[in-house]
């Protein structure tokens, strides 16, 4: 196909797996206080439940890091691909589990999988779209992730009516329709034309410039295009980024700040607090707050739809909203609702436990409608081309890293100090704001070559 119908296969293919990658982050979420996921798995300590958590983490921290090695060599298509079978693997042995060890295996190899997946997808979509577009489709892509997170916490809750391993073996289970999905899309759909380009294969490139637009190949479009990314590659090429090396050194493009500022951009995303939110807002609210487990996951259901609600705003409207006031916008508003949660669950009353609720609702609105989108769309935007495909793995392994932490301690920060983890957010989040003021550039409405000339 050519045109509309070729950029919507494109579309459904990174929007499926972005769906998967939220449903993902959100199913196990729903399951701890699962009645019969805790008797099967003989009700694990919370340190127990934090490696089985963090496991997922983990592995896909490896898939970042094997992208950065790889990514090049097989192109974005092949890695996506990649990375759907990992998780079909994945997914079946997590589904297959009777014992712990069984269950952190395929959890390790879904995360694998996921960690591939989420390096190359957004660098592939902002490769095969206009920059006026850029923002807004990096954008639903995150809004498919709060999509996928509230499908998961929807489907944990039905389940949960069942008796026996099916209320949790099926939730996870589901996630393999998406893996599939993706596998059959990305077979049909045109590989990156940067990647092509620099693989030495211009015309290729000249001709999914003209396909994905429906264009001639004399149009000014594809010959500036063109233009641009020949012009990139020679610089980049010449600078040496090409190599793993060559990301941390400093040279006329500034690749080592360039891969810095993705890397903490998706370092501010996970310190926000949001996994202590996805992952666990059942235990807090039984933990913190005092609910059932069956009441838990119905409003912790409620709490996620914030998540796609918030981020149907910068869906819209990113490009005109800006990167750098968005991001700070969030941090501060998002610093204020952790202030807010830690005074009313120091109070300990039940009535002021149940009005914190409140500000879960509206941290998660807001957290969707800013920092939960900005650093994904900055990550591929703001690196040079021959750096782009490891720079991005560099960038995503710090989501997965500090998720990986996050997911470790939160569990036992919930235990043992309860309202004061809110505290360390809180203060984090407040330093954020002038770290994005004086550190990062604003990138709305720019091509990804004319990015590089504000380096």
């Amino acid at each position: 196909g050519r045109g509309a119908p070729l950029r919507a296969a494109i579309y459904a293919c990174c929007l499926s797996a972005f769906l998967f990658f939220g449903y993902d982050q959100g199913v196990f979420g729903g399951l701890l206080q699962n009645k019969d996921w805790l008797n099967q798995f003989h009700h694990p300590r919370d340190t127990i439940t934090g490696i089985i958590v963090a496991s997922y983490c983990l592995g896909a921290l490896f898939g970042c890091i094997l992208t950065v090695f790889i990514g090049d060599i097989l192109g974005r298509r092949r890695m996506i691909w990649l990375a759907m079978c990992f998780i079909i693997v994945g997914a079946t042995l997590q589904t297959s589990a009777f014992h712990i060890g069984h269950l952190i295996v395929g959890r390790v190899i879904t995360g694998l999988g996921t960690g591939i997946d989420s390096s190359t997808v957004p660098m592939y979509q902002s490769e095969l779209c206009k920059r006026e577009w850029r923002g807004r489709v990096v954008s639903w892509e995150i809004w498919f992730i709060g999509i996928g997170i509230c499908l998961a916490y929807w489907i944990d809750y039905g389940f949960s009516y069942l008796p026996g391993s099916v209320a949790w073996r099926c939730p996870i289970a589901i996630q393999l329709v998406f893996a599939i999905m993706v596998v059959f899309l990305v077979w049909g759909l045109p590989e990156s034309p940067r990647w092509l380009c620099k693989r030495g294969r211009s015309q290729e490139a000249r001709e999914v410039l003209c396909a994905v637009f429906d264009l001639d190949e004399n149009d000014p479009y594809v010959c500036s295009e063109m233009d641009a990314i020949g012009a990139a590659i020679a610089i980049e090429t010449g600078e040496g980024a090409q190599k793993v090396t060559g990301l941390f050194k400093k040279d006329i493009l500034q690749t080592r700040r360039r891969v810095l500022l993705a890397w903490f951009g998706l370092f501010m995303n996970q310190w926000s607090g949001i996994n202590l939110v996805v992952y666990y807002m059942p235990t807090v609210l039984v933990e913190n707050v005092g609910m059932t487990s069956q009441r838990a996951i119905l409003i912790a259901g409620f709490v996620e739809l914030m998540f796609p609600v918030g981020n149907t705003l910068p869906a819209l409207a990113l490009d005109r909203m800006g990167r750098r006031p968005t991001m700070m916008v969030g941090c501060g508003l998002l610093s204020f609702c952790m202030m807010m949660i830690s005074i009313l669950l120091s109070i300990g009353t039940e009535a002021c436990s149940a009005a914190s609720i409140a500000f879960f609702f509206l941290y998660m609105l807001i957290f969707g409608a800013t920092v939960n989108v900005v650093p994904w769309v900055w990550g591929p935007e703001i690196l040079p081309l021959e750096a782009r495909a490891r720079g991005t793995a560099i960038s995503v392994s710090s989501h997965w890293m500090w998720n990986f932490v996050i997911v470790m301690i939160t569990p036992v920060l919930i235990n043992r100090i309860g309202w004061k983890t809110y505290l360390i957010f809180m203060c984090l989040l407040a330093a954020f704001v002038p770290i994005v003021y004086f550190c990062y550039p604003e990138t709305s409405n720019l091509s990804l070559e004319e990015v590089d000339n504000l380096f």
